[in-house]
């Protein structure tokens, strides 16, 4: 399998495919500031980006292989950059 978790860090490695895309965002959704590291991911299937881009994680590691960063690494800040801020939800007993 091409994702590896060692405590709060997601190891993406090798050719990641659609199918890891479901274990990610399970892995993502768990609580708590989660790191992702693709320093060893050589290719990674746009669904796995999408995860990625919608779970914005607290640190992202890009891959080693330049090529690969440079298309990934853009698409990934822009997506962080572009996302709306969540606000606190109205306190209780507040009317608007």
């Amino acid at each position: 399998m091409a994702i590896r978790i060692a405590r709060k860090t997601i190891h993406l490695e090798g050719h990641c495919t659609v199918e890891e895309a479901l274990p990610l965002l399970e892995a993502l959704r768990k609580p708590g500031a989660h790191k992702v590291a693709l320093t060893k991911c050589q290719g990674l299937h746009t669904a796995i980006l999408q995860v990625l881009a919608a779970a914005r994680p607290a640190t992202l590691a890009p891959p080693a292989d330049p090529a690969l960063a440079g298309l990934v690494m853009p698409f990934l800040e822009a997506s962080r950059q572009a996302a709306p801020q969540r606000s606190a939800p109205p306190a209780s007993g507040a009317t608007a």
